[in-house]
């Protein structure tokens, strides 16, 4: 049995690094399908769908470097705010897309 206290740290930093891994190919997904959308709806559905490409290349550039590594405790909090306005950015993305009429 373990004794308390006695956990691997390895393992914290995999599931760290799977957990970006998750969250960028969420992300991908979700820019993908907001990109086909905006296509769909003509000029207005395009610059849209140009605002989601650069919301997810944001991303990337947040995540990509937490592949390698995994952040030290305590120095995530502003990737993290980041990241909550750029996912808030897509659902309103992903509103005014709904919206719109079709081209």
């Amino acid at each position: 049995m373990d004794q308390p206290g006695s956990r691997d740290a390895g393992l914290a930093a995999e599931r760290t690094r799977l957990a970006w891994r998750r969250t960028a190919l969420a992300v991908t997904v979700v820019a993908g399908l907001a990109v086909r959308l905006g296509l769909t709806r003509g000029g207005a559905g395009g610059a849209v769908a140009a605002v989601a490409a650069l919301g997810w290349l944001a991303v990337l550039a947040l995540t990509l470097p937490r592949f390698a590594r995994p952040p030290r405790p305590g120095t995530g909090g502003p990737v993290r705010a980041l990241l909550a306005l750029t996912t808030a950015g897509f659902a309103g993305l992903g509103l005014a897309l709904v919206l719109m009429p079709p081209a």
